[in-house]
């Protein structure tokens, strides 16, 4: 196999790696995006007068609809949250693009929070007279676009999510199970806003498919607002409330992600594996106008491996990827590259795959450690490469995979030439590079025989044959005289077999 083609088979088996590595990359960089823009909402309170347990509520509105947000992006889900800021009667903190809205109070207790939570059309109406609104009810009421008074007694967030703190929920619950009680007998107009609420309560949003924000504490959110005012909100403080990309990113949500990358690979590695075949089809059908049955059998055979085989590889790496740039195997490793992942993932499935060869007597020590010489060479030249030709073409991974191919050429061409000088200087020193060559010193069969020693032969089994008997007339046979000379042989030493130097 030549230089081009080694290094184009090492680039049909890195492409779709690279790729998946890529892809595992994106993804936990889509969710550090997300968290980023949690700690910049937080952070844009900076310098703000008002006091914490007033802002307490506001850092919950961005707080849950960001968490929910980051989620849904590990999840992997098209569902998102946004804070509205509106200020317009009864409107919600939150809405959503899966048709929920979502009101927060957070007040000192649950009772408080869920009073505030089931508060009706009428009760609003006395705060408004109370804080000097000289509005009469009917008018009140048709500014806010109700038509009557038989609103009265409903719930002003009829239809929304009533989200309050995490440590308040059992309360408030039970607050509102012991009003609807009570005014079952006293009022049972009132009952129905209780229940609504009961109803409706929750410490999070979520959106029915599994996708939800992180509950936050009363005591947190006022904690939080405590760093907002002061701009001082930052990846490490939020990671202590379980929001960062190793918390959040569940082993399930990590496996989702490297069997999609694996497919992505997969395909990619089809289409490198089968196109040379294809181009040997066409090439011979040009030339003797005819298909050959077996030329497609090898595209069969090439799709079902490259297939397979960059499934796997692509898996792996996207899952290491994963892993390590959300800090799930430490800080160390969360500016790994994914393309220095991609080559190992290849380097060390081949080693993998050579080592089983060698436990099963197909390949011997020495090839192994060929191998491995050969393909970490080409690695580094390809990676080389890929960093080279990225910083001109800005496209992500197009112009890393064009250098990664340029420098498998290059890679696979310089080893070539270096392993024709490494073993003309082994032929000569009779050096072993640390038992990577094999040095044979034994005779050949024909120089054995040539001095005239008798090479001992195993045992063969020849059936016998039957040879009919023939007629052959005498021929006369002139004899030749030979005189006695003394034959010089010169032995020379040279490549026998694989990284293996003896006699020819």
């Amino acid at each position: 196999m030549g230089a081009f083609e080694e290094g184009y088979a090492f680039f049909e088996k890195q492409a779709g790696v690279q790729y998946a590595g890529y892809e595992g990359g994106v993804y936990v960089d889509q969710v550090d995006a997300e968290i980023a823009k949690l700690i910049h909402d937080l952070n844009a309170f900076e310098g703000f007068k008002t006091k914490p347990d007033a802002l307490k509520g506001d850092i919950a509105e961005f707080w849950h609809a960001n968490t929910f947000n980051i989620n849904a992006t590990a999840r992997d889900t098209a569902n998102r949250a946004f804070v509205d800021r509106s200020h317009d009667f009864a409107s919600a903190d939150i809405s959503s693009s899966f048709e929920k809205l979502f009101g927060l109070k957070y007040y000192k207790t649950g009772a408080d929070s869920a009073k505030q939570q089931a508060k009706s059309v009428f009760e609003r109406f006395n705060e408004y007279k109370s804080a000097g609104g000289k509005d009469p009810l009917n008018v009140f009421l048709e500014k806010r676009g109700f038509t009557d008074d038989s609103v009265l007694h409903d719930p002003i967030y009829c239809g929304q999510v009533r989200v309050i703190p995490a440590d308040q929920l059992k309360e408030a619950c039970a607050w509102l199970r012991q009003k609807i009680a009570t005014e079952s007998t006293i009022r049972p107009e009132q009952m129905e806003r209780y229940q609504d609420t009961l109803r409706m309560l929750s410490d999070r949003l979520r959106d029915g498919q599994g996708t939800e924000s992180i509950p936050l504490t009363e005591a947190d959110a006022k904690a939080l607002a405590v760093l907002a005012k002061e701009g001082d909100i930052s990846a490490e403080k939020l990671k202590l409330l379980g929001v960062s990309a190793d918390e959040v990113i569940h082993f399930e949500y990590l496996a989702k992600q490297a069997f999609k990358s694996g497919l992505t690979a997969a395909t990619i590695s089809v289409v490198l594996n089968v196109a040379p075949e294809i181009y040997k089809a066409i090439d011979h059908l040009i030339k003797s106008g005819e298909l050959d049955e077996k030329q497609f059998q090898r595209i069969g055979f090439a799709a079902l491996q490259g297939g397979s085989e960059g499934f796997v590889r692509g898996n792996v790496s996207a899952a290491i990827t994963i892993a390590c740039k959300s800090g799930m195997l430490g800080e160390a490793l969360k500016g790994i590259s994914p393309s220095i992942v991609g080559m190992a993932t290849v380097l060390a499935m081949d080693t993998m795959k050579n080592a089983f060869k060698v436990a099963a007597g197909k390949m011997t020590r020495s090839d192994l450690a060929q191998e491995m010489v050969k393909e970490l060479m080409i690695s580094s030249a390809a990676l080389a490469g890929g960093t080279v030709v990225q910083s001109f073409i800005g496209i992500p991974v197009v112009g890393f995979m064009i250098g990664s191919f340029i420098g498998s050429a290059i890679g696979s061409f310089a080893y070539n030439r270096g392993y024709s000088a490494v073993m003309s200087f082994c032929i000569d020193t009779g050096f072993t590079m640390f038992g990577l060559v094999k040095q044979d010193y034994t005779l050949p069969e024909d120089v054995l025989e040539y001095i005239g020693i008798d090479v001992f032969q195993y045992e063969k089994f020849l059936p016998k044959q039957f040879q009919k008997e023939t007629f052959e007339p005498l021929n006369f046979n002139q004899r030749k005289f030979e005189a006695d000379t003394l034959g010089i042989h010169i032995l020379r030493r040279g490549v026998i077999g694989v990284s293996e130097i003896g006699y020819v």
